[in-house]
C-alpha cells in the first residue's frame, strides 16, 4: 500500500527563542507544504529527498535527518530491517532555516506511515510522533514547530516546564494574510544557537529578565490585534519584536538589509522568524499588489523569496 502525508511549514510570528523558556509564542502555518509518499522498500530504509532546498541545506541537516528518522522509527516500532521501506520526500516548502522545514518532514512521514500501515492515528498522536522526530535537529524542542506543522491555522503555544502536555490555543483570523518569506541563505544549527543562547541569558540575567518582560507585552497586544485584524498594529509590533531579537544577538546583516529592503516598498513589519543568525524573514504584506512590490524588492537585494500566507489550514 501506497501512504501519503503532508506537513505544513510554518513562521513564528512571535517568540522564538524565547518560547523555550516557557513563555506564549504566536506561530501561523503557512500554505506551503513538504509532502511523503511511502512504499515497501526492497532493503532497509532508502530515502528519496526530492525538496526544494537552499544550496546546502539538505547536506548540512543531514545528520538531523537521519536521527529524526530514527527517533519516529523507534517510537513508531517500525524496524526497516524486518520492514523495508522507500520514502520519497517533495512538496513546495523550500528547505531553509526558519520555515520549520524539519518539523514538516517529521509530520509528513509521520502522516505518511499512518496512511501506509493503516494505524488511524489522530491528530495529536501525529503531533506526538513528530515531536520525537524534531528531537533529531533541537534536542529538547520546544514542540511549536510540529504543532503548527500538524494542526495548521494560527495557535498560541506555549510549552509546559513540567513536561506535561504543551498548552495550544487556537486563534481566530478573519482571513489568511500575505506575506513575503525571505531566505537569508545561511543554515544554522538550531541546537546551537539556543545553546548560546541559553549561556547568555545565564551570564547576564536581568538583561534577559528585561526583554523577556517586554516581549510580555508585545504578546498580548499582538493576540489583540490579530482578534481585531489590525494589521497595521501588528505589523508594528513584530518590528519591536525584532528590536528584542536584535538584543538578543539572533539578527545579522542579511536579515537587517532584507527587512529594510522590504520596509522601504511598504511591508507593514519585518522580523526574522525561527533560529535566526540567518534563516528567514518574514514580511507583512496583506494584499496580492502589496506583496508583490515587497517580493520584487527583497529579489532587487539579492536575496530569494517566496509569496505566501499566515492561517493556513
Amino acid at each position: 500500500m501506497t501512504g501519503h502525508g503532508k506537513g505544513f511549514g510554518k513562521v513564528i510570528l512571535f517568540g522564538e527563542h524565547i518560547v523555550v523558556y516557557g513563555y506564549p509564542a504566536i506561530v501561523s502555518a503557512m500554505g506551503n507544504v513538504t509532502t511523503a509518499v511511502v512504499v515497501d522498500g526492497k532493503e532497509g530504509l532508502t530515502i528519496v529527498d526530492n525538496r526544494p532546498e537552499t544550496p546546502g541545506y539538505k547536506e548540512k541537516k543531514l545528520g538531523e535527518r537521519d536521527r529524526a528518522l530514527g527517533l519516529m522509527f523507534k517510537f513508531m516500532n517500525i524496524d526497516t530491517q524486518k520492514t523495508p521501506l522507500k520514502i520519497t520526500l517533495g512538496g513546495n516548502l523550500v528547505c531553509a532555516s526558519g520555515k520549520g522545514s524539519s518539523a514538516a518532514l517529521a509530520t509528513s512521514i509521520a502522516r505518511a506511515l499512518n496512511d501506509h500501515f493503516s494505524l488511524g492515528l489522530n491528530d495529536d498522536q501525529i503531533n506526538e510522533i513528530a515531536y520525537e522526530g524534531e528531537k533529531g535537529s533541537a534536542g529538547t524542542p520546544s514542540g511549536i514547530d510540529n504543532t503548527a506543522s500538524t494542526y495548521g491555522g494560527l495557535l498560541v503555544f506555549k510549552k509546559n516546564l513540567e513536561g506535561g502536555p504543551n498548552q495550544i490555543e487556537r486563534m481566530k483570523i478573519k482571513q489568511p494574510v500575505e506575506i513575503v518569506l525571505a531566505n537569508t541563505g545561511i543554515t544554522q544549527e538550531t541546537k546551537e544557537v539556543v545553546s548560546d543562547i541559553r549561556s547568555k541569558k545565564e551570564a547576564e540575567p536581568e538583561k534577559y529578565d528585561k526583554l523577556f518582560s517586554d516581549y510580555m507585552k508585545i504578546f498580548d497586544e499582538a493576540k489583540e490585534a490579530i482578534g481585531d485584524f489590525d494589521m497595521k498594529k501588528l505589523g508594528s509590533l513584530m518590528d519591536e519584536k525584532q528590536d528584542i531579537l536584535r538584543e538578543m544577538t539572533l539578527s545579522c546583516p542579511e536579515i537587517e538589509k532584507i527587512i529594510k529592503a522590504g520596509k522601504t516598498k511598504g511591508a507593514l513589519g519585518g522580523k526574522l522568524t525561527g533560529t535566526g543568525r540567518g534563516g528567514s524573514v518574514i514580511l507583512l504584506t496583506p494584499g496580492k499588489e502589496l506583496q508583490e512590490k515587497v517580493l520584487k524588492a527583497v529579489k532587487e537585494s539579492g536575496f530569494d523569496a517566496i509569496k505566501t500566507f499566515i492561517g493556513a489550514k
